[in-house]
């Protein structure tokens, strides 16, 4: 039997699985991507391959060094699986390309990350129209442009990073639209404090903006996005604090592509199918659930780590993935007491350091009350089922009063991205009426967490296989 399965790759899962192994226990990495890294150390895929006159950027480097650890430290990985249910006994069932396989792990420990939140306007369903992480998938591992001339747009450090990662790959970009004032960026620089490498590299790439002659547009947002012939017209605005449009002319950009992200959302789906009780932190991202200081959620062998207990960074979730793990480690009986102390402590002084700056961009992308106050009400939400804020509103006015009914009313949340895509501004809009964000309450995690086919899941037989009791006797 394995001891702990541990659902990403990512940096904290990675660690995790690292530190779980040292510690003596049986580990089982799973992970739907082809390789670890998870979304910061993304790897190539699997059919590509790096010139060899390119110098890997430093990021890649990382992802490479991490990978081969794994490799070394002959850790059972299975990667291109899907884990699409969890039961209560910690049964996780999952879709690989074999087929469905399931284990029965004495603990689990969910590291998966989080989920790009984009508080929708009028045209972003639109094709072209695009995340910011996905952006850096584009860039990062298939270096790939979102598009010829690109809009940047939404808050928090991918801003910066999109912007220079199109400049970097050739590409132009038409204009940064940044949520956040310029004295919110200053208001950071005291959790840089010993993270030179950090300042260091966000100089470099405001030089290479301006360099580049790029217009950056603090406090502004995007108001809507039409197609004009092979590109886009973007009209963007000023926003208040609260992240409200405020009356004033409008700006009007052009572009082919638009990549826009407000923020990361903590990724919940295998805590609130297991029904671990949960709270909401918005300056932590939303909905995370509650933990003590070694990742121990309120279900008995489920631990969590990394930013789906609540964003502090990928330098912070290493650690915490690895924290978790020894926590794992002590419950299981691999390690003792004073062994868990004693290697607690310097992973705890290094998430403490790592998170500082984490959670100050963690509150800088959190998601502002005004942003969605202002959604036009034709503007559609749950993109999946074509649920506009005017049927939002209308369902809560008649008598929706959380997400839940919502989602029962409306089909908001009820395609295939299981309310990952729309539930955090969903649950927002609901608040409005409601009164607060706990009231509203969050989607109800059910299986299958991502989509599989019903083949998939039965696997192949035949109806000759199928068993048909005999008669009853008359």
């Amino acid at each position: 039997m394995t001891d702990l399965l541990i659902i990403g790759a990512g940096p904290a899962g990675a660690r995790a699985a690292l530190r779980a192994k040292a510690c003596g226990l049986s580990v089982l990495l799973v992970d739907e991507n082809p390789d670890a890294g998870g979304q910061v150390w993304r790897p190539l895929p699997n059919t590509f391959s790096r010139r060899t006159d390119a110098p890997a950027s430093a990021e890649a480097q990382d992802g490479d060094a991490l990978r081969r650890e794994l490799r070394q430290a002959g850790i059972e990985c299975r990667f291109g699986h899907k884990v699409w249910n969890i039961g209560s006994d910690l049964r996780t069932d999952v879709i690989g390309p074999e087929g469905s396989v399931s284990w029965r792990p004495k603990a689990v420990l969910v590291a998966t990350g989080t989920t790009e939140r984009v508080v929708p306007f009028p045209g972003w369903t639109l094709p072209g129209v695009i995340g910011l992480a996905a952006a850096t998938i584009l860039l990062k591992s298939q270096n790939l442009l979102p598009g010829r001339r690109t809009v940047v747009a939404g808050s928090g450090p991918l801003l910066l990073a999109v912007a220079n990662g199109i400049l970097k790959a050739g590409g132009e970009v038409a204009a940064v639209v940044d949520l956040a004032s310029r004295g919110e960026w200053v208001g950071t620089l005291p959790s840089l404090l010993g993270r030179p490498d950090l300042v260091r590299q966000g100089a470099a790439w405001q030089w290479k903006l301006r360099a580049a002659g790029v217009p950056v547009y603090y406090r502004h947002a995007i108001r809507s996005v039409s197609q004009v012939d092979e590109g886009f017209a973007i009209r963007i605005g000023r926003v208040d604090a609260a992240g409200a449009p405020v009356e004033a002319p409008l700006v009007e950009l052009y572009a082919d592509a638009v990549a826009v992200g407000n923020g990361l959302v903590p990724g919940t789906d295998v805590t609130r199918l297991l029904r671990a009780r949960h709270r909401f932190e918005g300056r932590l991202g939303g909905w995370i659930a509650r933990s003590d200081e070694g990742g121990r959620t309120s279900v008995p062998g489920l631990y969590i780590a990394g930013d789906g207990a609540g964003i502090a960074g990928a330098a912070a979730a290493g650690a915490h993935g690895e924290i978790a793990a020894l926590a794992c480690a002590l419950d299981l009986g691999t390690i003792d007491q004073v062994a868990y102390v004693r290697e607690r402590a310097p992973l705890v002084a290094q998430w403490t350091r790592s998170a500082r700056f984490g959670r100050a961009m963690a509150g800088l992308m959190a998601l502002r009350g005004g942003s969605v106050e202002g959604i036009a009400p034709e503007t559609i939400v749950c993109r999946c089922e074509d649920v506009t804020r005017a049927e939002v509103d209308a369902a809560v006015r008649d008598g929706a009063r959380d997400v839940n009914q919502l989602k029962a009313w409306t089909r908001c949340g009820m395609g295939p991205c299981q309310g990952r895509t729309c539930g955090d501004v969903a649950g927002a809009l609901v608040a409005l009426q409601a009164g607060s964000r706990e009231a509203a309450g969050c989607f109800t995690g059910r299986a299958p967490l991502r989509p599989v086919s019903l083949a998939e899941v039965a696997g192949p037989y035949t109806y000759a296989d199928i068993p048909i009791p005999k008669a009853a006797p008359l």
